[in-house]
């Protein structure tokens, strides 16, 4: 199903009563020790110690792998796309099948500023000029504004992604956004992810076969070379390696 609604606001428990959850279930799952748990078993962990209303999936709409991985426990859960204004036609195409095919709730997390407004007050193209401050309008502010209303929130970053992802817990607690942050594909590599999504029949954004392996605002997302670090065709020729979601 797929409702652009505003996010739920559910009744939080206390950040340190959420933040001790998060130690535990770490602990419980082994992050990056030889027993860590299965992405299906971490999912497992947050549909008994949270419901439905109090969980947010974080999708960029490259796949939808995650949402289905979730969905399959939590039926119904919401899942944040950040429409920052800039998206290809194919992440929105995405978008609209992921609502149209899954048992989630596809809430649109938007900027507080339209381009056009943006434009007007800091100049066109902030993103080539200042990509950091950019990313934080359009991708940052929003999303914390939206993790206000959930306890956990789960994200698909992997290990393999990039050097500052390589120590990626399964469990943790968000100190920035005030609540617990799950990465239950945090072990997963390229052709994991692509196997979950052709086993399960989810979407598969367009771009993902046609050399891009990461997929961010179209002015900002190049393809890359098959063999080629997968986010290497983000920010291409800029120092930034991350939108700042993650770090």
């Amino acid at each position: 199903m797929s409702v652009s609604l505003a996010p739920r606001a559910a009744v939080r428990r206390a950040p340190d009563e959420l933040r001790a959850l998060a130690e535990a279930g770490n602990e419980l799952l082994g992050s990056l020790t030889d027993h860590e748990a299965s992405p299906a078993e971490v999912v497992r962990w947050v549909a008994e110690n949270f419901s439905t209303d109090a969980a947010a999936v974080a999708c960029s709409m490259a796949d939808a792998a995650l949402p289905h991985l979730v969905a399959e426990q939590l039926p119904g859960v919401d899942v944040l796309f950040l429409d920052t204004g800039y998206h290809f036609a194919e992440t929105r195409h995405t978008r609209d099948e992921v609502g149209r095919v899954l048992d989630v709730r596809i809430v649109d997390v938007l900027p507080e500023q339209t381009v056009a407004q943006q434009d007007a007050e800091f100049g066109a193209q902030l993103y080539a000029r200042d990509p950091a401050l950019c990313c934080a309008r359009r991708k940052v502010a929003p999303l914390q504004d939206a993790l206000g209303g959930y306890e956990v929130w789960f994200t698909g970053v992997r290990r393999e992604e990039a050097p500052t992802r390589t120590n990626t817990p399964l469990v943790t607690w968000d100190e920035r956004n005030g609540l617990v942050k799950v990465n239950p594909v945090a072990a997963w590599t390229f052709d994991d992810l692509l196997d979950y999504a052709g086993a399960h029949q989810v979407p598969v954004n367009l771009l993902v076969t046609n050399g891009y392996p990461s997929i961010g605002c179209e002015p900002c997302t190049q393809p890359v070379a098959a063999g080629e670090d997968p986010r290497s065709g983000r920010w291409a020729g800029l120092s930034k390696t991350e939108c700042g979601l993650h770090s």
